[in-house]
């Protein structure tokens, strides 16, 4: 692949340049050394993936991720130095299309690189999907709520668990319907977001302070019967299992992403006991869209999103494909249409 790095500080992007050449299916596109560069280069030349740092003088990194995916789209791997003094620029940058995100590779006193692994199994990963990265920019869409969120689909409405799954833009799409869904304070609302295991913690932190419920990283032993917030963790990845808890997810080693969204659907679909409403947000692949499948022959309600308002069109097109949504709605209906399927009288 070309890849493209954009980093003003020169050992952070000789470390970059190093690890990525250390691979003979890649080579270097272009180095930009800020944010309205590499927004030039970009236009001129797009790369393959870009490597993208997030302090820099001038445009950030979020804000250069946000312009490139509306001008001139292609995969960014958002790479930083410091996670945790970062998250809130990860998470806005993960919101406006970054695939992922991943610790900035470094050069050790002796010349050799850490984290060189890492990363060179991140740009595998991306070189293997990228013929399923169709992006777009986001467009806020609003549309009336479809009428089968009422009873008069047949399901039965005896709803108090929403399971959400996401990946790429997945962060800004999950704070949205957080926000719509505000005042169903009396659900488990259970996320599965693919994301690097450093940046978990982050991403609990940052959707937490944009939330009006208390978001809690969920832990092997955790019940499903508490209403709040819970976001599945990478590592372990996290399945419900007949005792009605979260457990370790053996299986999952062998699963592209973590955490694996088809794993936890269907074992919610399998284990819950009741019918609840699944919703797969943007995405890169097609994770989840198996799981959303199996929660509707359970008698789930199900929920995808729509195209225009995805920054990818992956797991939620192939949702559709399968017939495994009930709707497929713009974000900004998602959350109305839940609230309308909450509260319409119980069949």
């Amino acid at each position: 692949m070309r890849v493209a790095i954009v980093n003003d500080l020169r050992i952070a992007v000789e470390a970059l340049r190093r690890v990525v050449t250390s691979d003979p299916r890649h080579e270097i596109a272009w180095i930009a050394l800020d944010g309205n560069e590499a927004i030039k280069l970009c236009s001129k030349d797009r790369p393959d993936v870009i490597l993208m740092d997030l302090i820099m003088p001038g445009l950030d990194g979020a804000q250069t991720t946000k312009q490139i995916m509306s001008s001139t789209p292609c995969p960014i791997l958002v790479v930083t130095a410091t996670v945790s003094g970062n998250y809130s620029l990860v998470y806005d940058a993960l919101g406006f299309g970054a695939v992922d995100a991943i610790n900035t590779p470094s050069l050790t006193p002796d010349g050799k690189l850490r984290g060189a692994t890492e990363l060179l199994d991140k740009l595998d990963r991306i070189s293997k999907a990228r013929d399923q990265l169709k992006f777009r920019a986001p467009q806020a869409t609003v549309a009336g709520i479809a009428k089968d969120a009422s009873t008069g689909s047949g399901l039965r409405n005896s709803v108090d668990i929403i399971a959400i799954g996401a990946s790429t833009g997945g962060p800004q799409a999950i704070a949205t319907l957080l926000q719509q869904i505000s005042t169903i304070s009396s659900a488990s609302i259970l996320i599965a977001q693919h994301i690097g295991a450093d940046f978990v913690d982050g991403l609990v932190s940052w959707l937490g302070n944009r939330s009006k419920i208390p978001v809690r990283l969920a832990k092997i032993g955790d019940s499903i019967d508490q209403p709040g917030i819970l976001l599945m963790p990478c590592q372990p990845s996290l399945i419900l299992t007949q005792n009605r808890t979260l457990q370790a997810d053996i299986s999952a080693s062998r699963s592209l992403h973590t955490p694996c969204i088809d794993h936890f659907f269907s074992s919610l679909a399998t284990h819950s006991g009741r019918h609840g409403v699944g919703v797969l947000l943007t995405g890169m692949g097609s994770d989840g869209a198996k799981g959303l499948l199996d929660l509707r022959s359970a008698g789930w309600y199900t929920l995808a999103q729509d195209e225009a308002t995805s920054v990818v069109y992956g797991m939620p097109q192939v949702a559709k494909q399968l017939g495994a949504a009930h709707q497929v709605l713009p974000l900004d209906a998602i959350g109305p249409t839940i609230s309308v399927y909450l509260k319409s009288p119980r069949s």
